[in-house]
């Protein structure tokens, strides 16, 4: 299911079997949270622009259009027209950070929703029934991602509820799986790594959902507030920890220099919403740095966002062009930008593998991070 190819260091470059096709890694995967790229990108699009892995998100579907509609037309594949893998987030971030009132008990969360207010409940169950409806390729367990900072008492009884939960997901997935009606009964369950910036707290769970052989690995509650270095060095110490057969991902993350850094220290999938966020914002990843088509030198520039970039709006538009169009909102403008971005993260993540294959990461890192400072 996973095998390492090549490693350079630390970097892994590896492929991941999965029901719905086989992932190359290190990967970043584009972010649909409600089935679709925020921007105007269609699966179409993604296919153009290099994309392996499509994310969406459990709590946004759950709640419009709701996760029985998705079920009934053929899952979330058929419904968005995308025959690629699909990672579904458990809902459980955006239970604790857009829910305003919200009860934790050991069965789950009460809360109300963001759009309506109407009450819900979800747990560890609840949150794979969703999943299975929507029958991506891979699901994540329900956890709690405690706020930034978090005492050691509060993140220690919070990791302890976050394994017991994961056991009552994998149970459940079990037998989701085994029914008649389940639409993906190949659906696979990542664990969650949480702790915080304790290290010692993320290494003992580490330890404890190993023990669970699941198909991949995940670690939450970082990029919530505390440094890089910090990040890093939870990294350093954890990863070591997670079983060395199985896939890594650092959930949230992030800068194109995050990236570089995680995948030298063994981190095999990424997602973040920069790409995209930054995109509509006219805020544009260049390998030469970031930059800000709203600035008026670039008025009259007739160059492409990036020479020699093959993504759709570099090989046909200007920079001119795009900003005028951002400036008189005009909706291409946004598609273009975002395109862009999703294509430049893409293609980093093919650059990556290949120079891990090459044995060649590091001095790669080292060209790529003095290019962004240096632009």
């Amino acid at each position: 299911m996973y095998q390492i190819i090549n490693m350079d260091g630390s970097a892994k470059r590896a492929r991941f079997e999965t029901v719905h096709g086989t992932i190359e890694t290190p990967v970043f995967m584009n972010v649909g949270t409600a089935a679709a790229i925020k921007g105007g990108v269609a699966t179409t699009d993604l296919e153009e622009i290099g994309t392996q892995v499509q994310l969406s998100n459990t709590y946004h579907l759950h709640v419009r259009p709701g996760d029985g509609i998705v079920k009934q037309l053929g899952g979330l594949h058929r419904f968005m027209v995308w025959d690629r893998p699909i990672l579904t987030d458990s809902g459980g971030f955006q239970v604790f950070s857009l829910a305003g009132l919200r009860r934790i008990k050991e069965e789950g969360v009460y809360f109300n929703s963001h759009i309506d207010g109407r009450k819900i409940f979800m747990g560890p169950e609840e949150s794979m029934q969703i999943q299975s409806n929507l029958a991506s390729t891979i699901a994540m367990a329900f956890d709690e991602c405690p706020p930034h900072p978090a005492t050691r008492q509060y993140m220690q009884d919070s990791v302890d509820r976050t394994t017991r939960w994961l056991k009552r997901c994998k149970d459940k997935m079990a037998e989701l799986n085994r029914q008649e009606d389940t639409i993906n009964p190949r659906q696979m369950l990542f664990g969650i790594n949480q702790g915080g910036t304790f290290a010692d707290i993320r290494i003992e769970h580490a330890k404890q959902i190993s023990e669970l052989d699941l198909p991949g690995y995940a670690l939450g509650g970082l990029a919530v507030g505390e440094s890089h270095e910090e990040m890093y060095d939870i990294l350093d110490r954890t990863v070591p920890y997670l079983p060395k057969d199985k896939p890594v991902y650092l959930m949230g993350v992030g800068t194109p220099a995050n990236i570089l850094e995680s995948v030298e220290r063994g981190v095999d999938f990424f997602d973040c919403v920069y790409p995209s966020r930054n995109g509509r914002h006219g805020h544009l990843y260049t390998n030469r740095g970031k930059i800000n088509l709203f600035n008026a030198k670039y008025e009259a520039d007739d160059r492409p966002i990036e020479e020699g970039c093959g993504c759709p709006a570099c090989k046909t538009y200007s920079r001119a062009y795009i900003r005028h169009l951002l400036k008189a909102k005009e909706m291409l403008g946004c598609r273009l930008c975002v395109l862009h971005n999703l294509y430049f993260y893409n293609t980093m993540m093919k650059e990556i593998r290949d120079a891990i294959d090459a044995h060649q990461f590091r001095a790669y890192k080292r060209s790529k991070l003095e290019g962004f400072l240096n632009g």
